[in-house]
């Protein structure tokens, strides 16, 4: 585990590969991460000490696969993110499972640079992973302001305005 910093929460990051990208290297996803807890840490809604979050980069027929046993969607999605909730010593603990194929073919569809399309998805995946939530109006507009900012922050334009 890395300390972010004094009053970061710690962070406990596997990145597994089940299609390689040379574009989404472990740092980089490492990064978009931390700068998703950072924020979070920050917010009032949720609190927490430190992550243990396990990422897996699949193709479509696993995406596919996954998304039917889990939301019975018989196709395969951008993300999805398993929240485990926060356990009395303070660790939140989630799993997010990225489709490499639709996250690239969004982008394109969305003239979006790839990484910029990536970091927004494994950032939602990880508040996501920490309890958040956009079901619910209230909820959509937080989640997406923290995105957003974080975004902003990393020189990525807000991906929820319409060209």
């Amino acid at each position: 585990m890395s300390k972010l910093n004094k009053t970061s929460p710690e962070l406990s990051l596997s990145v597994d590969f089940a299609v390689k990208d040379d574009r989404l290297p472990r740092w980089r996803i490492r990064r978009w991460v931390i700068r998703a807890l950072k924020v979070a840490h920050t917010d009032d809604q949720i609190s927490f000490k430190r992550m243990q979050l396990g990422i897996k980069i699949v193709g479509l027929a696993e995406g596919r696969k996954l998304n039917a046993a889990y939301r019975q969607k018989d196709y395969a999605t951008n993300v999805l993110t398993f929240e485990y909730g926060v356990m009395p010593d303070g660790t939140a603990s989630g799993d997010m499972v990225l489709c490499l194929p639709v996250l690239v073919k969004e982008a394109r569809e969305q003239h979006k640079s790839m990484l910029a399309h990536a970091a927004h998805l494994t950032l939602h995946g990880t508040l996501h992973a920490l309890g958040y939530d956009h079901l619910k109006p209230r909820e959509a507009k937080h989640m997406e302001a923290l995105e957003t900012a974080i975004l902003a922050e990393l020189g990525i334009t807000d991906p929820y305005l319409l060209p």
